[in-house]
């Protein structure tokens, strides 16, 4: 089940931009498409840098890591799955991101034990878990002052009852992923 050669995520850019990362063979596990993410870092460009990251749904990590080669100050990722768990673990070590931290739990257990506040979110949940409304209601006091959400759906992003707070900043679609660029107003 863990094909180490056949399911791997490319960095985009960065100090590690071009690195190969192996992730886990689980179903429903789907990294963000390298155009959806090019284009998210664009839009994130002048934001990343030093900025602390709140990954919620990490799965293969693509975003977490995309956001420390391109210098973020700190990132939480929060992956459930034991077996995910142990890849990015790895690879946090490959990449000796030791301003990465790992919780090996859901979503909702991470943000009931959370008290800090994040510039960035990453809410790109399992599409089938249906979690967008939920996990935006428990981040959205986690959230600094004029944070940012990137958002991840396979509907209209407009369906997903998010707070009224969240302001949609830049919106794109590739396929079936619709991707936005929230801003906490």
């Amino acid at each position: 089940m863990n094909n180490r050669g056949k399911n791997q995520l490319r960095i985009i850019g960065g100090e590690w931009k071009r690195r190969m990362l192996p992730f886990a063979d689980i179903e429903g596990l789907r990294p963000t498409p390298d155009r959806v993410r090019e284009t998210l870092f664009n839009w994130l460009m002048w934001d990343v840098q030093n900025a602390k990251v709140l990954d919620l749904c990490a799965g293969s990590g693509a975003l977490s890591f995309e956001a420390l080669s391109r210098g973020a100050r700190h990132v939480i990722m929060v992956e459930p799955n034991a077996t995910q768990a142990k890849f990015l673990k790895d690879n946090i070590t490959l990449l000796k991101a030791e301003n990465c931290q790992l919780k090996v739990q859901t979503a909702q257990q991470a943000l009931s034990s959370l008290n800090e506040q994040f510039d960035l979110v990453f809410l790109d949940p399992p599409y089938s878990l249906n979690l967008w409304n939920e996990l935006a209601e428990k981040v959205d006091p986690l959230l600094a002052n004029d944070a940012l959400i990137y958002v991840e759906a396979d509907c209209p992003l407009h369906q997903l009852n998010l707070p009224t707070t969240w302001q949609l900043q830049k919106q794109a679609k590739a396929g079936v992923v619709q991707a936005g660029l929230f801003k906490k107003i």
